[in-house]
C-alpha cells in the first residue's frame, strides 16, 4: 500500500482538527505537523502505531529475528485444516 503523506502547520492543524483525523484515518493516509522550533509530528490511525510498534518489538529481539528467517527457509509446514482440526477449531 502506497501512503500519502500530507505535511500541515500547527495552526492549519488546530483549524481543521477534525477533517485531519478523519483524513489520516483512511487506509494509506498520514499527516505530518509541523511547529517551529519542534520535531514533526505524525497523525495516523491507533491500530498502524500498534502495528509499528510491534514490528519494531520483533525486529529488536536478534534472537526471535534469526528465528523468523530460520523459519522462512523451512519447507516443512502444517496445513491450516490441521492445525484448525486439532486445536478443536474446525468450522463444520
Amino acid at each position: 500500500m502506497k501512503h500519502k503523506k500530507r505535511i500541515v502547520t500547527a495552526t492549519e492543524a488546530r483549524k481543521n482538527l477534525y477533517a485531519l483525523i478523519r483524513q489520516a484515518n483512511k487506509p494509506g493516509e498520514r499527516v505530518t505537523i509541523t511547529l517551529a522550533g519542534e520535531e514533526p509530528v505524525v497523525l495516523m490511525p491507533q491500530e498502524e502505531m500498534e502495528g509499528w510498534m510491534e514490528t519494531l518489538e520483533v525486529m529488536s529481539d536478534p534472537q526471535l529475528v534469526k528465528d523468523i528467517e530460520a523459519a522462512k527457509k523451512e519447507k516443512d509446514f502444517i496445513p491450516l485444516e490441521e492445525v484448525q482440526r486439532e486445536l478443536g477449531l474446525d468450522q463444520d
